[in-house]
Parts: structure tokens; C-alpha cells; sequence
């Protein structure tokens, strides 16, 4: 690999006429559900004392990372999300948490990580209390991730898919993954090697890593980000690139689209319009605004 991830995205230089970004967690790997059902959520009923509503809380955190349009965000705009949520549910009587210094940090801090969070901490030890829940929540995830999700594969046609657009594009990973585990990942599963950055949540917004690295290195249409969540889509449309949809519950089958159709069409200036669109209104309508449980009340 010419180049190593985490480099100065401003240092790198296109070597293709093509760039594709890719997602990982849930896109490359199966590795939402495991991700979010085991170490983020139990975290997130630990950290915050939300034992009493367990199952509000655990039904809350799947819908916003998995089953609605928020899925893939950055874990501490999902925390924030939650917290809204659950500020919503009658049955929790005690009311919102007060997250509002979380969101003031969230706003000043445009690169949202455990390193980041920890750093603001260590300059302002005397913040409040609350963001050091935070911390602990997210390095108490990370340690999760660490010891339970192995042996995570990628989706079949993953790899034939990689080497077929390899031939003719530069790819970069786009991720709010942290680098650490991006890094563990793609070595482990011989992937390391497609890409010519890996770039994760210490790299900024998913939005910032292709404004940097794609805007000012290819024609907008020789663009295409690949991802599983309604945020890939938003990057792409930051800097006018073309966007990829895999469809939660259907990722197999899009990757095999993906390699028998979507690629080529992208190569051949035939994947904008109509067919574009008809693969976003599909993604569009497995992922909705609202809960299912509004129905319920």
C-alpha cells in the first residue's frame, strides 16, 4: 500500500480517475447488530443508571443505531439521540436526562472520540460531571468491541468487489469507527491492502474525510461512496458524489448487485438518475424517522 491510513488527508494525491469510500461496520463487515445489541447498549444502561428501564432503554438505542435513519451516526450524536428519545417514553417518568453539556461538546468539537472526549476531560477536569460518564461509557465500549466482536466476516463478494474496482479506482475507507479497530479489522481479514487510506472517527466527520481527501482530487461524478446508513449518504452529498446503498437485511444482495451491474454503470457514467434513485427509495423506506412504538401509545 503507496499509502498509510491515518495519513495527512491534505498530502494525499489521486493515482485513479475513480475514488470509491466505503463504510465498514455493517457495510464491509456484519458487525452492527453484534456492535450495538452486545457492548454499546449494555454500556449505555450501565454508565447512565438506566437499569430500571432496561428494556426501554435497550429498545431505544437498536432503533436509533439500527432500525431508523439516525443508524451509523457517531456514537456520541447517538448518544444524544437516545437521550431524546427517552426523554419522550411516558413510561419513564423521571423525565430527559440533561444532556446539554454533552451537545455543547459535540458542537464546539468537530472529531468525536474516546481520545477526544478523554482529552477534553484532561484540560477540564473540573467540567461536569457528566462528561465524564461519557468518557467512561466510551471507553468502556471500546473495550467491549475488543473483547467480544472476533471473528466477524465480511459479506460474501466483498472481496471480489475490491479487487474488481481496485483496477480503476483509488478506495478509501469512510468511517466513525475508531482507527484501532478499523485497523484490526481490515489486516485481519487480508483487506488492508485495497485501500489507500483507512480513516475513522479520529479523522473527523464522515463528511470532513471525503471533503478532504476526494472533493479536490476527482470530477464530482468519479466520486461514490458505498454505505449502509442515510449519514453515508449525507457525506456524499457534501461534495456532489454519487452514492451506494447497502440495504440493511439485504447486504448480500447488494453486494452482488454491486459487482454484476453497479460498478460498471458507475465506470461508464451510467449510475446517476434513474438508477441511482431507485436503489435510494428502497434504502429510504427500511429506514424510517419515527419508532414503531408511537403506534403502541
Amino acid at each position: 500500500m503507496d499509502s498509510h491510513p491515518g495519513q495527512d488527508f491534505y498530502s494525499f494525491r489521486a493515482k485513479k480517475d475513480f475514488f470509491i469510500g466505503i463504510d465498514s461496520d455493517g457495510c464491509v463487515f456484519d458487525s452492527m447488530e453484534i456492535k450495538h445489541k452486545k457492548c454499546f447498549c449494555p454500556n449505555f444502561i450501565r454508565h447512565f443508571s438506566l437499569q430500571p428501564v432496561s428494556d426501554i432503554a435497550r429498545e431505544v438505542w437498536e432503533f436509533v443505531n439500527l432500525y431508523s435513519k439516525w443508524r451509523g451516526i457517531n456514537r456520541f450524536f447517538a448518544l444524544q439521540r437516545a437521550f431524546a428519545l427517552l426523554g419522550e417514553r411516558t413510561e419513564i417518568c423521571s423525565g430527559s436526562i440533561n444532556d446539554a453539556v454533552l451537545k455543547a461538546w459535540t458542537d464546539e468539537h468537530g472529531r468525536l472520540s474516546s481520545t477526544t472526549i478523554s482529552e477534553y476531560i484532561d484540560d477540564n477536569p473540573d467540567c461536569d460531571p457528566f462528561m465524564y460518564k461519557c468518557r467512561d461509557w466510551s471507553l468502556a465500549v471500546d473495550v467491549s468491541i475488543r473483547e467480544i466482536v472476533r471473528n466477524i466476516q465480511p459479506f460474501p463478494r466483498l472481496t471480489d468487489c475490491l479487487e474488481r474496482a481496485v483496477s480503476r479506482a483509488d478506495l478509501m475507507v469512510i468511517s466513525s469507527t475508531p482507527c484501532e479497530a478499523l485497523l484490526r479489522e481490515w489486516q485481519k481479514h487480508a483487506l488492508y491492502g485495497y485501500p489507500s487510506l483507512i480513516a475513522g472517527s479520529e479523522m473527523g466527520s464522515k463528511d470532513e474525510q471525503l471533503n478532504r481527501a476526494a472533493k479536490p482530487n476527482y470530477k464530482r461524478e468519479n466520486i461514490l461512496m458505498i454505505g449502509d446508513s442515510p449519514g453515508d449518504e449525507s457525506a456524499a452529498k457534501s461534495i456532489g458524489a454519487l452514492f451506494y446503498p447497502i440495504i440493511p437485511g439485504n447486504e448480500v444482495m447488494c453486494w452482488e448487485r454491486f459487482h454484476d451491474e453497479a460498478l460498471e454503470l458507475f465506470f461508464d457514467g451510467k449510475f446517476q438518475g434513474e438508477y441511482q434513485g431507485s436503489l435510494l427509495h428502497d434504502f429510504h423506506e427500511c429506514l424510517p424517522e419515527r419508532p414503531d412504538w408511537e403506534a403502541r401509545v
